[in-house]
């Protein structure tokens, strides 16, 4: 990816508010993330533990909770990080690429995945007779592939659209971790599409 400026690095402005609510914030966001991990791996552990939930269902919940796990691992612990120290707030160019790309990657993968376990949900209630013939295993894992590579493609091109771009504005990022709105408006040229 090319870069007329040579930008090296972003600040995450993040949340706005008081520097006296960051060790608040930090504590809140820590907690809450680290039961958004622990809550995964448990639903994780359920399903690999228990073979009755061995269903097209519980595939599609297991990707689904793995996905939800990583999608805030890859914004959450930039964001303590900021809110532990001013310098935390600095994020490499490389970096925010493969933020924006992983943040996008999971985000749009999760989409798709909704819209397959949705599909499943309705085959399973307009169809039961035949359910179990359709949703095999051998198409659970290509519908599942499908939503990874699907959000994968999506991913790449947003990325290469937002950072094929010069930027020449201070490279400020009023956001707390690096997406493409907040990115488009450091752009040198125009963004709108027109």
């Amino acid at each position: 990816m090319s870069n007329g400026s040579f930008v090296s690095a972003f600040i995450l402005t993040g949340l706005p508010h008081t520097p006296a609510l960051d060790t608040p914030l930090f504590g809140a966001f820590l907690v809450i993330y680290v039961f958004t991990v622990l809550g995964n791996l448990l639903i994780l552990l359920v399903i690999r533990v228990d073979s009755h939930l061995r269903t097209p269902m519980y595939y599609f919940l297991t990707n689904l909770s793995f996905i939800d796990m990583w999608l805030s691992t890859v914004t959450v612990p930039k964001m303590l990080m900021a809110l532990a120290s001013p310098s935390g707030r600095a994020i490499s160019f490389h970096s925010c690429v493969a933020q924006l790309y992983f943040f996008h990657f999971l985000g749009s993968t999760e989409c798709f995945l909704y819209t397959v376990m949705s599909c499943d949900r309705y085959l399973a209630i307009s169809y039961p007779l035949r359910y179990t013939s359709v949703m095999s295993g051998r198409s659970c894992a290509l519908l599942a592939i499908g939503t990874w590579l699907s959000g994968s493609l999506h991913s790449a091109v947003q990325i290469i659209l937002t950072f094929h771009l010069p930027y020449c504005r201070p490279s400020r990022i009023q956001h707390y971790l690096c997406d493409a709105p907040p990115i488009l408006k450091l752009a040198c040229a125009d963004t709108t599409g027109h």
